[in-house]
């Protein structure tokens, strides 16, 4: 193949704003906030499965309160109507009256084991509306931190397209004047060896690989006309001769 010089060396200058380009994509890749949003993520994410259990736990304590308030009212209606009927003397059966004053003592001790109950399960109940207030809290500040770092990735993210957004700009101004075959090989070679299509020769030196030529090589290279496209022998990339460069 062959091409003007300039051509070939516009190639550079096009290379040149490719390399920004890729380095922009890197940069924007990895950008620290990934990291730090990618474990707030986790993190939030771990704290509203603890208070989705927290509020499971909560409700599941507020039925066990009312179950056992409404059984310490049911004792204590019945232990009430028993004293109703003692007290109201109706019952004249000794044998009766000693039946229901046994109830009525055991009803009084049913009571207060109940009590006792209820009084457990509301230590418990207030333990659990603690624990699902402080998670919340947790919770709510964990969206405060993880959109803080979203708006930093946002505001990177940018700061990163507005500058690519440029730089692509400048490289169709230099594509658009390489001649379409040259410009076809520069791309199949960047894809190929690692984003780098064309390389120049600088002081003996490929650019692209850095490997150095041998006095025959530059002498092989220097017999080629100015427009052949040479390529490098150890990279395959195309090497860009100039003033600099030594033959």
């Amino acid at each position: 193949m062959n091409a003007a010089p300039a051509d070939q060396i516009r190639l550079l200058d096009l290379q040149a704003i490719d390399s920004r380009l890729d380095q922009l994509a890197h940069r924007r890749r990895s950008l620290p906030e990934h990291a730090e949003i990618e474990k707030i993520n986790a993190d939030h994410t771990a704290l509203k499965d603890l208070v989705v259990a927290a509020q499971a736990q909560l409700g599941d304590t507020t039925r066990e309160l009312t179950k056992a308030e409404q059984d310490v009212e049911q004792v204590r209606t019945r232990a009430t109507r028993n004293q109703q009927r003692l007290d109201s003397g109706a019952i004249t059966s000794p044998k009766d009256l000693e039946n229901l004053q046994h109830e009525i003592g055991s009803l009084a001790k049913r009571q207060s084991d109940l009590e006792d109950v209820v009084l457990e399960v509301m230590e418990r109940l207030e333990s659990a509306q603690t624990r699902v207030t402080e998670l919340s809290a947790r919770l709510e500040h964990s969206s405060v931190i993880l959109k803080e770092a979203e708006e930093r990735r946002d505001a990177a993210f940018a700061e990163i397209d507005s500058e690519a957004e440029k730089v692509k700009r400048d490289r169709e101004t230099v594509a658009v004047v390489i001649p379409a075959d040259l410009l076809k090989l520069y791309t199949r070679l960047r894809e190929q060896q690692g984003g780098v299509g064309a390389a120049r020769l600088y002081q003996r030196r490929c650019e692209g690989c850095r490997v150095e030529f041998s006095t025959a090589d530059l002498a092989a290279i220097k017999r080629e006309p100015k427009d052949a496209v040479v390529r490098c022998e150890n990279c395959s990339r195309i090497l860009v001769r100039t003033a600099d460069s030594g033959v």
